[in-house]
């Protein structure tokens, strides 16, 4: 699709000093136009893509500061203002005493159809994060992928921080369609617009830039966990430097140590102590942005971190605009490209399915519920429920379009307040199964009922979980050395993830089916 680019620059000529506007004209290099900066007591220059240009022979004053002042809308805490239905941003730099001593107005574009290069992962549904430096083009893709989403009928709520998505004042900007646009008062209270958003608007996309705080990275997790697809912007390079960010690291799950067996330290061939993901991450994909026509993709944020944190890592998808315009896409590993195909329409489809009948084949009464069930989740914490599917070996499918869903789950107090998703699935006659807590204990029982499975599995696990604990609290209170009873694969590796939690050591011993794991302390 050609990029249509629409940059409203005659508003911001018009602010400036009358001697700048006509220098400007005179350069003639709109398209290149980057940004004015205006210092007192040093000439203005313009800075464009390939150069910096002194535009008059003589220094700014006090009066050539007012005089752009005046014209635009207030500062607001972050020393940012703008001018009204554009996307022009105006920077002040102050004194001690608060005065303002510069000026930087930068040039605000809203370029259409430079999504092409990534419209598939925005229209998948998956929460994205994207990572650059300042002035790569970030909000530029955040804004052309609000207006790309709500074209589509989705319900999208952009939290505006400082203006730059929907532009200054009351109304927003074309560029964003239909979006709805939530602006912030100060910069300190943006996570509490995130989650404001969510409870009061039912958006399906909510939109964020610059997350660069704790507790909007928190908000960021909690809104992920509700069921809504988040596309955010972080300052930023690579993944690398994302997870050495304490702030921002938990967006892609954070980083642990954890001590490992012998016999995994071997394994691996690494030493004991090793550093390992913390969490699921916040963001199903992350997307590198190189230049404005140069990504790089990470299909599956936790298997790429994963990688990464064992000197393993992936090599991701690369896109790219060539001479002709011409998008170009390099597969990465074959890793990445079966994560494509779990998000493009087989997540834990066939791959699920194949698991379940290896797992436990006799539990699956219904050959139909072999493929991966689509879910609609509302309150319920998606990243428990895949871990309950996960434990018990059945394919599901979260899905954030509720006329694709067959069932919706949800919680008992989210459900007596009968929501708009609620009684649409209920018209539809869309089944909705109602949990009484958010944990992974009363999902795994749902599960089992959804897809008929022997009550006994459910059961055995709950009790060989229940086991684990209480010998994690024996050795925590002195035992030296606990061993458990036998039990297969599946809940081995989930005995040895609350043995990590609790920084005991575990360790397999025997062999199948009376393979069984010990817990003991360094």
């Amino acid at each position: 699709m050609q990029q249509n680019i629409t940059d409203d620059l005659e508003a911001l000529l018009a602010v400036l000093p009358p001697e700048i506007t006509v220098r400007l004209r005179e350069i003639d290099r709109h398209a290149d136009l980057i940004e004015i900066i205006l210092d007192l007591g040093r000439r203005p220059e313009a800075r464009f893509i390939d150069t910096d240009i002194e535009l008059l022979d003589r220094e700014i004053t006090e009066a050539d500061i007012n005089y752009v002042v005046e014209r635009i809308g207030e500062f607001t805490a972050d020393n940012r203002a703008g001018i009204a239905r554009t996307l022009h941003r105006i920077s002040a730099i102050r004194n001690r005493q608060g005065k303002i001593v510069g000026l930087t107005c930068r040039v605000g574009r809203a370029v259409y159809g430079t999504i092409d290069i990534i419209r598939d992962i925005i229209t998948s549904g998956a929460s994205i994060l994207l990572l650059g430096r300042p002035g790569v083009g970030k909000t530029t893709l955040l804004r052309e992928a609000a207006r790309v989403l709500a074209d589509q009928k989705k319900r999208v709520v952009i939290v505006d921080t400082s203006n730059e998505i929907g532009g200054d004042g009351d109304i927003p900007h074309p560029a964003i369609g239909r979006a709805r646009r939530m602006q912030v008062r100060t910069p300190s209270l943006q996570h509490e617009v995130m989650i404001e958003a969510v409870e009061n608007h039912m958006p399906e996309v909510i939109i964020i830039d610059e997350i660069g705080r704790a507790l909007e990275a928190e908000a960021a997790r909690t809104i992920a966990e509700r069921g809504v697809q988040l596309i955010g912007t972080a300052h930023g390079r690579t993944l690398a430097n994302l997870l050495l960010n304490p702030t921002l690291s938990d967006l892609v799950g954070g980083v642990e140590s954890v001590t490992l067996s012998d016999e995994e330290a071997r394994r691996r061939g690494t030493q004991k102590s090793v550093l390992e993901r913390r969490s699921p991450p916040t963001f199903d994909v992350l997307i590198e942005i190189v230049d404005r026509q140069h990504l790089i993709v990470h299909h599956d944020v936790a298997r790429a971190v994963d990688a990464f944190l064992r000197d393993r890592p992936l090599r991701p998808e690369t896109r790219y605009r060539d001479e002709r315009g011409k998008i170009v896409i390099e597969r990465g590993d074959d890793l990445q490209q079966e994560a494509n195909l779990r998000r493009a329409g087989g997540r834990n489809g066939e791959r699920g399915a194949n698991r379940a009948d290896k797992g436990r084949p006799s539990q699956l009464v219904e050959p139909s519920l072999s493929r991966a069930m689509r879910v609609y989740c509302y309150g319920v914490g998606q990243n428990r429920l895949r871990s309950a599917a996960q434990n018990l070996g059945v394919p599901i499918e979260i899905t954030n379009d509720l006329h694709k869903a067959r069932v919706v789950i949800t919680l008992k107090n989210y459900y007596r307040k009968r929501p708009q998703p609620i009684i649409e699935a209920e018209e539809r006659g869309i089944p909705v199964y109602v949990l009484r807590s958010n944990t992974v204990r009363q999902m795994e029982v749902l599960l089992a009922d959804i897809f008929a499975l022997q009550v006994s599995s459910i059961d055995s696990l709950g009790l060989a979980m229940e086991e684990t604990r209480q010998a994690v609290e024996k050795v925590l209170s002195g035992a030296p050395v606990i061993e458990l009873s036998p039990q297969p694969p599946q809940v081995r590796r989930q005995q040895h993830r609350l043995a990590r939690e609790a920084d005991l050591i575990s360790h397999s011993y025997g062999r199948e089916p009376n393979r069984r794991v010990r817990l003991y302390r360094e």
